[in-house]
């Protein structure tokens, strides 16, 4: 009886601490965006971590997946640092390099721009155009 307890009592505690991170619940009132130098800091950057992973992931499909390509390190970060701009129109376009794995310089310059809805279009795949932009 006394198993049956505990393992009740850990069902209960687990179910409050689901329903308390809730993503329902989370995003009840987001912060709205505000401007500072110029730059928009986005507060709620669930969004913009879903565009990131869905440019790199267009980049590594584009450059015949992960045994041939890997993008740089910001690509796999934090959102906010990534190489990204904010078109304002409700879309982000990344600029980043990637190179073959076993290889130490960047070869692939990929330009990937990401809508909110999950739309994704490959502006551009190729050589690095610019090494000074980066």
């Amino acid at each position: 009886m006394m198993k049956l307890n505990i393992r009740v009592a850990c069902l209960v505690a687990l179910s409050t601490l689901a329903v308390g991170v809730s993503p329902t619940l989370s995003n009840a009132n987001p912060v709205p965006e505000y401007q500072t130098d110029g730059v928009t800091v986005i507060n709620n950057n669930i969004e913009l971590n879903r565009a990131k992973n869905l440019a790199r992931q267009a980049a590594e499909a584009a450059n015949g997946g992960l045994g041939n390509y890997r993008a740089e390190a910001s690509m796999h970060g934090t959102s906010k640092e990534s190489p990204f701009v904010d078109n304002g129109d409700g879309s982000w376009t990344f600029t980043f390099k990637g190179y073959k794995p076993g290889m130490s310089v960047y070869n692939v310059e990929s330009v990937v721009t990401v809508s909110q809805d999950g739309r994704i279009r490959v502006d551009y795949n190729g050589r690095i155009r610019q090494l000074s932009q980066f």
